[in-house]
């Protein structure tokens, strides 16, 4: 029987700082949403898995003017929205999607919504991998990794690289594809915790450097005596100002990220920009929709490629799944920002 109504997590407040989750002055209010009949070339989607990435905290900054963000933002009262989730095909008017067909979709936190068609992208299979990894390694995770290390900033062998929030779901990836597809000459990663660390190097990298170690300055130094020619920044803050004074002239920041000031209040200022002019280096900021459909595509079958080449290790460790019931999920999203998951992080709806 088809559903009627779905529930939602709409915006209620936009925050300032760190999002709440409870309480009168909740960020995030869970309510009933009748179900559009279907039009033409649309489909009804059951969402199995949300999709959480960083970047959707811009999305409910009050202090980013919508002009100067990449995507619309998320208003209040709108459904919380997420990329890349993945969900299955309940009803359709599609010629191309049937019912039963699993897609990865642009959905909000939401049990059922309905979209056009052409709006997602139906997952084929890829030997007998789960189809959460089209939301990571094979989704936006993995197609943001390969986009910034070979469209934008164009590393290759020649380079050494350190890639900061390493054991995240974009780091991790890109320190796969830096040293197995790209031979970079040395890759060092950055993460949170030993374990972590460990990871990472199983992962390729050449030594993963805990940041919240009390030498991790000195280890960092060391690590990059010589100094590096690319920086993957997905973190922002103290480690890309830190960064800055490790750089070899002519150097290259990609810019993917900035967690480190997404819940602050008081962003961390540069202070080494000496460093961006005496050392000439180029800084580039990037957005993976940029990609477009077509190049899109060819990325994802890059990474096919690669994990069927043994150059990407495609595991369970590479994402962490978490069942959720559905009054659960801000709480589940707030994982990111404390450093409670390891590769990507998804909500599995129960």
């Amino acid at each position: 029987m088809t559903p009627t109504t779905s529930q939602h997590w709409v915006l209620a407040r936009k925050p300032t700082g760190r999002p709440i989750i409870t309480g009168p002055e909740a960020t995030f209010e869970l309510t009933t949403q009748p179900i559009p009949t279907l039009g033409e070339e649309q489909v009804l989607l059951k969402v199995l898995f949300l999709s959480n990435d960083p970047a959707q905290r811009m999305w409910i900054d009050p202090n980013i003017l919508p002009e100067r963000l990449y995507t619309s933002p998320v208003e209040i009262g709108e459904t919380m929205r997420s990329y890349s989730s993945i969900a299955e095909v309940v009803e359709s008017t599609s010629k191309t999607l049937p019912v039963g067909a699993l897609v990865c979709s642009t959905t909000g936190w939401c049990e059922y919504v309905v979209l056009p068609a052409e709006t997602a992208m139906r997952i084929e299979p890829v030997d007998d991998l789960p189809p959460t990894h089209f939301s990571g390694i094979f989704g936006i995770a993995g197609v943001t990794a390969y986009y910034g290390l070979v469209d934008i900033i164009k590393a290759g062998h020649e380079d050494a690289i350190v890639i900061s929030g390493a054991a995240g779901a974009v780091g991790s990836v890109a320190v796969q594809i830096a040293k197995n597809m790209l031979g970079c000459r040395k890759v060092i990663g950055i993460a949170g915790t030993d374990a972590k660390c460990q990871w990472v190097e199983s992962l390729g990298a050449d030594i993963c450097l805990n940041y919240k170690s009390k030498t991790f300055t000195e280890d960092l130094k060391s690590a990059t005596d010589g100094f590096v020619e690319v920086f993957f920044d997905n973190t922002g803050g103290e480690i890309l100002d830190l960064m800055l004074t490790r750089m070899q002239k002519e150097g290259r920041v990609v810019a993917c990220g900035a967690i480190a000031d997404y819940n602050s209040q008081t962003r961390a200022g540069i202070k080494n920009w000496y460093d961006v002019i005496g050392m000439r280096l180029q800084i580039k900021g990037f957005v993976v929709t940029d990609a477009g459909p077509a190049r899109w595509a060819a990325i994802v079958g890059a990474l096919v490629q690669g994990y069927r080449e043994g150059k990407i290790r495609v595991a369970d460790d590479g994402q962490t799944i978490v069942p959720t019931a559905f009054e659960d999920i801000p709480k589940t999203w707030m994982r990111l920002f404390d450093g409670q998951s390891t590769g990507k992080l998804l909500t599995r709806l129960e």
